[in-house]
This record gives C-alpha cells, sequence and structure tokens, in this order.
C-alpha cells in the first residue's frame, strides 16, 4: 500500500492484527511504535509487530510503502 502524507499529516495512533513492514520511499516522519519513538527518513524502514500501537506524523512530505501479512482484505473490498 503507498500512502502519500504531506507535511504534518497523521497517520494516528492504531493497531490491527496485521504484521506491518514499512519503507521510507520519500521524506521525514516521527514513527511510533508501542512506546517508542524516532524520528525517520528517506530510505529508513520500520516493522510492527502485531497488535502493536503504532503511528506517524510526516515531517516533511513523503511517501510510506506499507506491506502487511497476512494480506488487508479490507484495503481491497
Amino acid at each position: 500500500v503507498n500512502v502519500r502524507f504531506k507535511k504534518g499529516g497523521i497517520g494516528v495512533l492504531h493497531h490491527h492484527v496485521h504484521i506491518q513492514v514499512t519503507h521510507i520511499a520519500a521524506g521525514k516522519f516521527e514513527v511510533s511504535i508501542g512506546n517508542t519513538t524516532k524520528i525517520l527518513q528517506k530510505g529508513d524502514s520500520f516493522f510492527v509487530p502485531s497488535n502493536t500501537k503504532h503511528g506517524v506524523v510526516c515531517i516533511e512530505d513523503g511517501l510510506l510503502v506499507d506491506v502487511f501479512t497476512p494480506m488487508r482484505e479490507d484495503f481491497i473490498k
């Protein structure tokens, strides 16, 4: 899933049963996973375990590429 963000955009804290790996294809983000928050940028990636709260705040316009397992059926309907 490609997710584009404008500076200041927020991916609100949420969780799901899916395991998620995200590649930052462009931009800079404040990434929160569980109790950890880091600044990540183009070229970085992060892993989100199942049922772990996570979210982002976009610091510079950017693009996230999310991969889920199992597949996010709700995204293809």
